[in-house]
C-alpha cells in the first residue's frame, strides 16, 4: 500500500512564501503521475498543479507565475513552492499519485493565510 504523507503546511501571511512536502513510501520515479489538490471549507477539492512522467507540469491558472511543483529526487518528495501566498490559498492541500490504475492520497496539510 502506497503511502504519502504531507509536511510544510502552516501559517504565512499574505505575500510570504510556503513549501510544502509529500513524502511517498515508494520511489517517486515509479509513479506515472504526482500532483498537488487543495479544499478550501465549503468547497470543492481542485487540482493546483500536476506532474506527468516527472516532467510535465500542469497548474492551475489561479497556480501559475506563483507556484512550482517538483520533485525533489534525493529526497524522494513532491514538492509545491508556493510564493505571492493570498488569503484564497488558504485551504487543507492534499498530496496524490497515480501508479498504473491507482491512485493515493494523502491526508493534507494545512495552509493558513492571515495577517
Amino acid at each position: 500500500q502506497v503511502q504519502l504523507v504531507e509536511s510544510g503546511g502552516g501559517w504565512v501571511q499574505p505575500g510570504g512564501s510556503l513549501t510544502l512536502s509529500c513524502a511517498a513510501s515508494e520511489n517517486i520515479f515509479n509513479f506515472n503521475a504526482m500532483g498537488w489538490y487543495r479544499q478550501a471549507p465549503g468547497k470543492e477539492r481542485e487540482m493546483v498543479a500536476t506532474i506527468d512522467q516527472g516532467v510535465i507540469t500542469d497548474y492551475a491558472d489561479f497556480a501559475k507565475s506563483r507556484f512550482t511543483i517538483f520533485r525533489a529526487d534525493a529526497a524522494n518528495t513532491l514538492d509545491l513552492q508556493m510564493g505571492s501566498v493570498k488569503p484564497a490559498d488558504m485551504a487543507f492541500y492534499y498530496c496524490t499519485a497515480r501508479l498504473d490504475s491507482s491512485s493515493y492520497w494523502g491526508q493534507g496539510t494545512p495552509v493558513t493565510v492571515s495577517s
